[in-house]
């Protein structure tokens, strides 16, 4: 009899962005938590497990380390090191803000700017799993930064397209940064989206950019948004043509 408490491997392993001996990097879809997932379910850690001891390690159980993790709703990429020394560089890059993350983000209403550099503070909601922006001298306030640029006005939906560059990495900043100023993240009902949205929120991490925890070279790695964005409008290069 199986363990009813065992992760199901019924969803199918995300797109590999890259992949080499010490980093993985994939796509992954909304609705996929990261890591920690509740019994029975699947996270991405433990399909990337099991993808690795398919195609390397059959009779192992292969390290994944995470160096940098996404909320569950939100897509994107996602590194993930393949041994100690990659998992202990990587965590390194991050903490250091060395590492540039861009998001691409469809928010409601239209943004007074073009393009703007916003500083916040922010600090968790007492007895709620939510941030909450607050005054700089607040107990626990932390600041919180990043810088964002109009991407593309999807007039039909009331909507913005953005790209957001992360200058700070503070849990939820960007869905609290653009909620407080009126323009919260399409199906992002936490923060005060006014509609739910099938990709769960419209929240992508688009771009990194970071250097080889062993090669040291530099590497650039970029996503495409999820398809059903196209229902919105949105446009996106890096989209294939469907055969």
């Amino acid at each position: 009899m199986s363990d009813p408490s065992s992760p199901r491997f019924d969803k199918a392993m995300p797109p590999v962005v890259y992949e080499d001996r010490h980093l993985l990097v994939v796509d992954k879809p909304p609705g996929l938590i990261t890591m920690g997932a509740p019994a029975g379910e699947v996270s991405l850690v433990e399909l990337a497990r099991e993808y690795l001891r398919q195609k390397h390690s059959p009779s192992g159980k292969p390290f994944v380390g995470v160096v940098s993790r996404l909320d569950a709703p939100v897509s994107g990429l996602v590194p993930l090191a393949r041994n100690s020394k990659a998992a202990a560089r990587l965590t390194r890059q991050f903490r250091e803000g060395t590492v540039e993350k861009r998001y691409w983000a469809v928010v409601h209403g239209t943004l007074p700017k073009p393009e703007a550099e916003w500083v916040n503070y922010l600090r968790p909601q007492q007895g709620r799993r939510k941030m909450q922006l607050v005054g700089p001298t607040m107990p626990g306030a932390l600041e919180c930064r990043l810088r964002y640029r109009v991407l593309q006005v999807l007039e039909p939906l009331r909507a913005t397209l953005v790209e957001v560059e992360l200058l700070t990495g503070r849990k939820h900043q960007i869905r609290v940064q653009f909620s407080g100023r009126g323009h919260p993240v399409l199906g992002d009902l936490k923060y005060g989206s006014p509609t739910p949205c099938r990709e769960r929120i419209a929240l992508h991490c688009r771009r990194l950019v970071l250097q080889h925890p062993v090669t040291r070279q530099p590497l650039e790695l970029v996503a495409p948004v999820p398809r059903a964005w196209r229902n919105w409008g949105v446009t996106d290069p890096l989209w294939q043509p469907t055969r």
